[in-house]
């Protein structure tokens, strides 16, 4: 079996959040927040585990998929490399994991800072997994 692109692998989570909070989230228009948590957290989950995909593929802090890895080993990693990616996997943590997964807030505003978080990791992270 091919082994998959781990940054292509990233962008299908955050296409499938991107898919369920258009899709299933039911968005109120006139207080922009989503009216199910629970799609909320999914979105939040996907998000989080995007953005641990693209970290893995570079910084290889996870030696094994059934391991658990805090998320001060990843900062410990990150911060010796790139503060700018550092600064965003906190924010990330933040808003994905906490806010979104755990607390389901659902604020429109919040979602899409998500979002956003995930591409930028991402596609910081597809960089650094280039040049090897």
């Amino acid at each position: 079996m091919k082994k998959k692109d781990p940054i292509d692998e990233a962008r299908r989570y955050v296409d499938n959040a991107k898919t369920v909070l258009a899709e299933k989230a039911d968005l109120d228009v006139e207080t922009q927040s989503y009216q199910d948590p629970k799609y909320v957290r999914a979105a939040g989950n996907y998000l989080w585990l995007g953005v641990l995909q693209a970290l893995d593929a570079v910084f290889h802090v996870r030696k094994d998929r059934r391991t658990r890895v805090a998320i001060d080993d990843y900062s410990a990693v990150i911060g010796q490399r790139d503060h700018k990616l550092l600064d965003w996997v906190n924010s990330a943590y933040l808003v994905m994991h906490l806010n979104m997964n755990y607390d389901g807030v659902q604020d429109k505003g919040i979602c899409q800072r998500g979002v956003h978080l995930a591409n930028d990791i991402i596609d910081r992270c597809a960089l650094m997994y280039k040049k090897g």
